[in-house]
């Protein structure tokens, strides 16, 4: 008798979290993307909504990340669901003048302020120091994004300097908050105190 294989069990799970799960996007998770790519409110920090172009090139590069680096923005899934809410990763971006590796996070904006980009990015930093082993990874946000640079504090993460991006035409202003090993192991130390 021939088994059925849910679609659960065939996905490579990068991580997991209390509710949630990342994984790679493929093409399949375009249409999700798209709802919140082109989405004009969840887009304001790129100054406005992606073109069908440019976020069919978002998912390109993504692809490109897995397989460069290992590593890119996933697709965020929401356990009870299956659905994709967002996408949470770690890419490796150029923070004024050096490049480093980032925790990036975008999601639906049905789905704000129920704590999934915190608890996405701290399982971002733990990926980060645990498997990749890297000495500090940070977060470049827009100077205007407060959502964004609260989920950053919530990570454990601190202001450590900024600059100005040129995106669309526009010179953004933008924070680095970072977090090095020893402040995360510090951290971890303190945690299991409590």
């Amino acid at each position: 008798m021939m088994r059925t294989v849910r679609t659960e069990e065939i996905i490579e799970k990068i991580l997991e979290t209390e509710r949630l799960y990342l994984r790679k996007m493929d093409d399949t998770d375009y249409p999700d993307l798209c709802k919140i790519l082109m989405d004009e409110e969840t887009m304001y920090a790129y100054e406005g909504a992606f073109s069908d172009e440019e976020a069919k090139g978002w998912l390109v590069r993504q692809k490109e990340r897995y397989e460069k680096d290992g590593f890119g923005l996933w697709a965020v899934v929401l356990k009870e669901t299956g659905e994709m809410i967002g996408q949470c990763g770690i890419t490796m971006q150029n923070v004024d003048g050096e490049m480093k590796p980032e925790i990036g996070y975008l999601f639906r904006r049905s789905f704000w302020h129920h704590g999934y980009a915190a608890e996405a990015a701290k399982g971002c930093r733990e990926y980060a120091f645990r498997t990749l082993g890297v000495p500090d990874i940070c977060s470049v946000i827009r100077d205007t994004n407060r959502a964004s640079q609260n989920v950053a504090l919530r990570n454990g993460m601190k202001p450590t300097g900024g600059f100005t991006k040129h995106y669309r035409g526009v010179d953004m202003p933008h924070i680095i908050f970072s977090i090095s090993r020893e402040e995360w192991e510090k951290l971890r130390t303190e945690n299991t105190k409590g």
